[in-house]
């Protein structure tokens, strides 16, 4: 399966709108996820996400975003229904902890409002042109050119990274470093002193990437410089106005 963050070529429904619906689209889905205090509400937004990574056609990476943020998610739930002492409780732990119905509850609507939040972007940029998002900024919503690359650049380098690290994962590995432990204390011991040569590669490779785009006219590009045009569709139009229903719908639900 690809990292995260890399694009997955397509012809589907999802992949045909324009890149700035699918932003748009993405930060409905992400308010949705805050809107409403339901627990179902907010399971319903993930089912949608994972709804929509399937008509993309990459529903098991969907999945894996999920699982993943569900784990991350775990970690956080735990914290937090220990601290929340209001509330009736419903199960008493050694060391003078326990549990609330109220913390049980806001623990559940935090995790799920994490991955709520997290899947819609995650997917979108997934199936979206780093080139074509840094275009639309640009004429659509006429954010400077350099601007708009920076932050695109930032997000580009994401999937290059986890490429780079699963490199130095494996030579390490080859050399006998046993990175296959369920320890988390120790695994963590094992990848820290990677970041280093992970450092001075990514160094290498942004300061090839500023060279390569200064010689092809970085300086000199201006807003009409780009040859593709993104219009608007009825296709978008209906996406939109799908995502402000579900968007009106987990406001509505209390």
């Amino acid at each position: 399966m690809k990292g995260i963050l890399e694009y997955s070529q397509g012809d589907t429904v999802i992949h045909r709108l324009n890149p700035l619906t699918k932003m748009l689209i993405a930060l409905l889905l992400c308010m949705s996820s805050f809107l409403s205090n339901n627990l179902l509400a907010a399971a319903a937004i993930i089912a949608l996400n994972v709804i929509i990574g399937h008509l993309a056609g990459i529903g098991k990476k969907a999945l894996s975003i999920m699982a993943t943020l569900l784990k991350l998610g775990a970690v956080l739930f735990l914290i937090q229904v220990l601290l929340i002492r209001t509330g009736d409780k419903v199960l008493d732990l050694p060391l003078n902890l326990y549990i609330t119905n109220t913390g049980l509850k806001f623990s559940l609507l935090l995790v799920l409002r994490l991955v709520g939040a997290t899947m819609p972007l995650v997917i979108m940029l997934t199936v979206t042109k780093m080139s074509d998002l840094t275009n639309v900024l640009v004429q659509k919503l006429h954010i400077p050119y350099k601007y708009a690359f920076a932050f695109i650049t930032a997000l580009r380098f994401i999937p290059i990274f986890e490429h780079e690290m699963n490199g130095i994962i494996e030579a390490q590995t080859a050399r006998g470093v046993e990175f296959d432990t369920k320890n988390p204390v120790k695994k963590l011991k094992l990848v820290l002193p990677l970041c280093v040569p992970l450092l001075i590669s990514s160094v290498k490779r942004i300061e090839g990437s500023a060279i390569s785009a200064e010689l092809r006219g970085f300086n000199v590009r201006k807003k009409n410089s780009g040859y593709k045009k993104y219009s608007f569709s009825l296709l978008d139009y209906s996406a939109v106005l799908v995502t402000v229903l579900v968007l009106i719908f987990s406001a509505s639900i209390v």
